[in-house]
């Protein structure tokens, strides 16, 4: 005898499973052309609104990023791709840099561009605004969450490891050497730090007889140089991981009379010009400033429906005596304590973002 009831249970038990896994399949492809990047979702369509939380704008290399931000924002305007951008500035508070980056998840912008005040104090904030359907473009200095679209850096790990290298070889690995570092706690500053500490401890002849944390600006750096100077009589080398803090050492060793020692640092305009004409011995490698003009570019690609990396790396120039001169001698389309960056274009950007 059959039993009709338990043979259409059975039937439909067959056929509901059948239907779930069809929908989740179509979820599933649905979700990718929905959204190719991390974050972004919901009815989104240019012209679009770029919020620019950052975190300072005083330090010359921060308006330098800015400068390349507005102009390839004007860029993408044109385009009919960006409506409007909104800027703050956070003064240097990570706390001030919440509520901003708040006020603009309130307004609904489409993509927030950030340089993170603090790797970890910002991860909730961020991380609401990507639940938001915010396209979220961290560079440079980085959050501790991947609730982002994309992170863009240069390795700043290498960046330190590649640096002591290079002072370690001008000393023949053995001398009593200062470290300059950038401002405690943010993540490009700690991370240069923490590539160069192998490096260091596989040089046993290195010592290091003291090291620093400063702003990145000449004068603070010159000033806290000054005194290590006076309180440290034999100094062989200096690990500067920062342009602005090599420039402010250089000066504090000429204006003490003492004698220059090998060192590294970055891209910064006077810098550059004073390892010239003092002749020093040199390294040095570059944080792009259009950092900031690819994470716009970056956002804007995702907001259109494209995949893009969850990490842009960029590579680390190197330069030193055989490629100062090219850069010196594009010095005066840079301002005075600027930084003299390489070109780019988007020609470069879509190479990077096919990574």
């Amino acid at each position: 005898m059959i039993n009709v009831n338990e043979t259409s249970s059975g039937a439909l038990r067959r056929l509901l499973k059948a239907t779930v896994a069809a929908g989740l399949v179509l979820a599933a492809f649905s979700g990718v052309a929905n959204a190719a990047s991390n974050c972004v979702k919901g009815d989104r369509k240019a012209p679009y609104t770029i919020g620019w939380a950052n975190i300072y704008s005083v330090p010359t290399w921060m308006k330098q990023t800015e400068g390349t931000i507005t102009a390839e924002v004007d860029e993408l305007k044109k385009a009919g791709l960006v409506k409007d951008l909104m800027i703050t500035d956070a003064q240097g508070n990570a706390q001030t840099q919440i509520q901003h980056i708040q006020s603009m998840i309130d307004a609904n912008v489409d993509a927030i561009v950030v340089i993170a005040g603090s790797s970890n104090a910002l991860d909730r904030v961020i991380s609401d605004a990507c639940d938001k359907g915010i396209a979220i473009v961290n560079f440079d200095s980085l959050v501790n969450t991947d609730k982002v679209t994309a992170k863009i850096n240069t390795d700043s790990n290498e960046w330190g490891g590649e640096a002591a290298k290079w002072l370690v070889n001008q000393l023949g690995g053995k001398g009593k050497i200062i470290v300059m570092n950038g401002p405690a706690g943010i993540s490009v500053s700690d991370d240069r730090r923490k590539g160069a500490q192998p490096v260091l401890d596989a040089n046993k002849g290195i010592e290091i007889i003291t090291e620093t944390n400063t702003e990145y600006n000449v004068a603070p750096a010159q000033e806290a140089m000054t005194s290590l100077l006076f309180a440290n009589q034999e100094i062989d080398g200096v690990l500067s991981l920062g342009g602005a803090l090599s420039a402010g050492s250089v000066l504090a060793f000429d204006r003490q009379g003492r004698e220059q020692v090998p060192i590294t640092g970055e891209n910064a305009r006077q810098f550059l010009e004073l390892w010239k004409e003092k002749g020093l011995k040199g390294w040095a490698t570059m944080q792009p400033n259009w950092l900031g003009a690819l994470s716009v570019y970056t956002a804007v690609q995702a907001l259109e429906g494209k995949s893009v990396p969850a990490f842009i790396k960029v590579p680390l120039p190197v330069i030193d005596d055989s490629s100062i001169d090219s850069y010196l001698a594009r010095a005066d389309k840079f301002p005075a304590d600027g930084y003299i960056y390489s070109d780019y274009d988007k020609a470069l950007f879509d190479k990077l973002l096919a990574q």
